[in-house]
């Protein structure tokens, strides 16, 4: 008896290794210190040192169920995708640039080839947020997960001067509430997804017209990394003053997470187009408006709250980052929440 016929094959955990080299090398800075394969991820402070405060902020999410979906379609180059924009969306709407991400993916059995195609997908979001991706880990656990499947979650670091951290604590009556546009349903409310549609091949390759595509790649479509947008915002010299992540819990969960007491957010649902997607969610499992509005991000996944002397300057910095952004409400004097009308 040896580990391997035990289910844990040390020689397929080398090769995965060796085939994601090339991805995690196209994410280095020049603050990494260390390379792939060591027991841990170095990366030098030196480059912030005259920030007045520099301060660390943190992030950490997985992929959740909507791993259901890769496993069905075998498609694995884009979840990982999804890793990193749950993790550096959260640190960038604390007004933090991210620095460095590691991922940690838990498989029934180490097919190198597959974690590989992960891996890529890991690499590219860093790409996308400016990221290093200085270390991981790869766990076979033969008996815990089935042969097939696996868990993806990871971890962010980010930088910020303390004076630039976001913390909504200016947010008054008659700023603008600013939506920057989603990709799709992102990385949230999938355990819902699978109970309206059939998880099987023919559901997931059916085309339809109003979405231009079949229902499979409208939902793996990755979440959008709002990294460079924000970026770009901050660099116009716009002031974000409040910023809220939609994902699990929709609107009315995440809005008020971004409003100081005394405060309400009003959103206009006709501001903006929603995406077909949810329309098509929404009519086949006849899930109510609010329920929509409660679970899924509806098109926006990103609000930020500004002053309204800025709104132009904001849109169009968005603009140049690639990321559609709208007018989509105002906020007024009242109870701590959200109203969409």
């Amino acid at each position: 008896m040896d580990y391997k016929n035990a289910g844990v094959d040390i020689e397929a955990g080398y090769k995965s290794v060796e085939l994601m080299k090339k991805h995690v090398q196209s994410t280095m800075r020049p603050e990494v210190l260390t390379n792939l394969g060591g027991f841990s991820g170095a990366f030098s402070m030196e480059a912030f040192k005259n920030m007045e405060k520099p301060t660390l902020v943190s992030g950490t999410d997985g992929v959740g169920t909507k791993l259901k979906l890769a496993f069905l379609m075998d498609r694995h180059d884009t979840v990982g995708i999804d890793c990193v924009a749950m993790c550096v969306n959260d640190i960038a709407c604390a007004g933090a640039q991210p620095l460095f991400f590691l991922d940690y993916i838990a498989c029934g059995k180490n097919y190198p080839e597959k974690i590989e195609q992960i891996v890529s997908g890991v690499a590219e979001g860093c790409r996308q947020a400016g990221a290093a991706l200085i270390g991981g880990e790869t766990a076979e656990m033969p008996g815990f997960y089935p042969q097939d499947e696996y868990d993806l979650a990871g971890f962010a670091v980010g930088v910020a001067d303390e004076k630039d951290i976001i913390t909504g604590k200016d947010l008054k009556k008659n700023d603008l509430l600013i939506g920057l546009a989603s990709t799709g349903v992102h990385s949230n409310g999938f355990s819902l997804v699978r109970k309206v549609f059939p998880m099987n091949k023919e559901s997931l390759d059916t085309y339809y017209p109003e979405l231009g595509r079949t229902l499979g790649e409208a939902l793996a479509e990755p979440t959008k990394i709002y990294v460079s947008a924000l970026k770009q915002i901050k660099d116009a010299g716009a002031v974000i003053k409040a910023c809220s992540h939609i994902t699990g819990g929709g609107f009315y969960e995440n809005v008020p997470r971004m409003l100081p007491d005394g405060v309400h957010a009003v959103i206009k649902k006709d501001s903006y187009e929603v995406p077909a997607i949810f329309g098509l969610l929404a009519r086949t499992g006849n899930i109510e408006e609010k329920i929509m509005y409660n679970t899924y991000n509806m098109g926006i996944g990103m609000v930020l709250g500004i002053d309204a002397a800025d709104a132009d300057k904001v849109i169009a910095a968005a603009g140049r980052a690639g990321t559609q952004a709208y007018i989509i409400g105002e906020v007024t004097e009242g109870e701590k929440g959200v109203t969409i009308c």
